[in-house]
């Protein structure tokens, strides 16, 4: 169909206001911060930034304390990433089967999803803490602690802790995604399966996975990028004590940032983790496609 000039400009016009506010509040704060990762833009030199070309990419790649951040952001999606998806998967695999309350349980199970990060990290906070409930709990009630431990004051305690949190918050959603996907899988699979005299474990693999294929690999890419993007839970749980050892990557460019005052080392840092990001899902798209031929 050809389409008139005035119609033409009509469709600009309806879509001038939503490009203008891409424009302004997306587009150009992406390449001002990647024109900032060559200065050296500080608070210091907040009125005169020295060009500096690779220097800030060249700093963060011998951060010690920004590859101790990036591995607990890797440690982080290794662990929150199946975990969300396998109890979701499973939990959706509970539910699709049974008759009545369905509703009930999807609104149970996804209530963690709508809670407020802040909220749901200060009450993480303050189970864990040292004097805090589960102490409490241990120590004068069930008796099996001597003294309090000190959860949230070391780096494995304290990533263990958001980590639990990641998972928890993440299987609603799962379960939701995963529940709508198994509508999809033909009944007819599951009856000819049952022919050939499949149990449930054999229709689970052989019928069951590779119909919601596609939605593994959509949750897989999604919840990858969300666990790079993890920033909130440390902040408010361990705020990357102690010494910056449970820092992740945003909360450590948050740091340099806010705190240190380094613009374009965050900048820098942004770029690099936005690159690595995207190496990631192409490596997970291709190896996806593989499975599938």
């Amino acid at each position: 169909m050809r389409i008139s000039t005035k119609s033409k400009w009509q469709i600009a016009l309806l879509l001038l206001p939503g490009l203008l506010i891409f424009g302004t509040f997306t587009l150009y704060p992406i390449i001002k911060l990647f024109y900032m990762s060559f200065f050296e833009w500080d608070f210091k030199n907040a009125l005169g930034q020295s060009f500096i070309g690779m220097g800030n990419y060249r700093e963060v790649a011998g951060d010690v304390y920004f590859r101790t951040a990036f591995v607990n952001t890797i440690l982080y999606t290794l662990i929150t990433v199946p975990g969300q998806m396998v109890i979701g998967f499973l939990i959706a695999l509970l539910i699709s089967q049974v008759t009545k309350f369905k509703v009930g349980y999807r609104v149970l199970y996804y209530l963690p999803v709508v809670t407020s990060w802040v909220i749901a990290s200060l009450v993480f906070k303050y189970v864990f803490n040292t004097e805090g409930l589960l102490n409490y709990f241990l120590v004068n009630i069930a008796h099996v602690a001597g003294k309090n431990v000190r959860w949230l004051d070391t780096r494995w305690g304290g990533l263990a802790v958001a980590m639990l949190l990641g998972i928890w918050k993440g299987i609603g959603w799962n379960m939701v995604v995963f529940l709508a996907a198994l509508q999809t899988v033909s009944q007819d699979l599951y009856e000819a399966a049952e022919v050939d005299g499949a149990g449930p474990v054999r229709k689970l693999f052989a019928v069951t996975l590779p119909g919601i294929r596609g939605t593994i690999l959509f949750a897989l890419v999604m919840l990858t990028i969300g666990g790079f993007n993890v920033f909130t839970s440390v902040k408010m749980i361990t705020g990357g004590e102690p010494a910056h050892r449970t820092d992740v990557v945003l909360t450590w460019m948050y740091y340099k940032a806010f705190s240190a005052g380094k613009f374009g080392y965050s900048a820098a840092l942004s770029f690099l983790i936005t690159l690595a990001l995207a190496v990631l899902a192409v490596i997970q798209f291709r190896l996806m496609q593989k499975k599938d031929r």
